[in-house]
């Protein structure tokens, strides 16, 4: 049961993802949250930072998706000027929106990564797909209300697996 929740791989960031190490492992997908992953919760627009690590992934020949359970407005317009196809509403960890993010960037859960920075929505999800896993550690305390208090449920959990020997990080 615990085992859904954890990541493959935890990073501090984004930043410090070894694309070339994803590239080994024979991946060519990358689905990824958005809010505290990419950039801070309902922040407009990308960072710089964020647009060169983005020209770096597609020089690595990675196609990329985002999926978040925010809503259509707030995804479509920060994923759009980036060029980006998205799926907002995504209901994860359900199936269905990683289903249609493989679709929409032609690749299969076995070549696919997902990254994000919650256990229970990104981490459960891709892991229930197959995919690798990546957990990055949240951008910001801001959240929404909601997501604050699946951290306090998140933080518990990560001690409990901790404490079994499943994850031996600090985020």
């Amino acid at each position: 049961m615990l085992r859904q929740f954890v990541p493959d791989l935890f990073v501090k960031s984004i930043f410090d993802i070894d694309l070339q190490a994803l590239q080994a492992r024979g991946i060519k997908g990358i689905v990824t949250d958005l809010d505290n992953t990419l950039v801070e919760w309902n922040a407009p627009d990308a960072t710089p930072k964020l647009v060169q690590w983005l020209d770096r992934v597609r020089e690595h020949g990675f196609q990329v998706c985002i999926v978040s359970n925010n809503d259509a407005t707030r995804v479509e317009s920060f994923a759009k000027p980036l060029g980006l196809p998205c799926i907002a509403d995504a209901k994860k960890p359900r199936r269905g929106a990683f289903e249609q993010a493989l679709a929409m960037i032609g690749a299969n859960q076995h070549d696919t990564v997902m990254i994000g920075d919650q256990i229970f929505t990104d981490i459960a999800g891709g892991n229930r797909m197959g995919m690798f896993t990546i957990l990055v550690a949240p951008i910001s305390q801001e959240e929404w209300i909601g997501t604050r208090f699946t951290r306090k449920v998140e933080h518990v959990v990560l001690n409990l697996l901790r404490k079994k020997g499943l994850i031996t990080w600090q985020r």
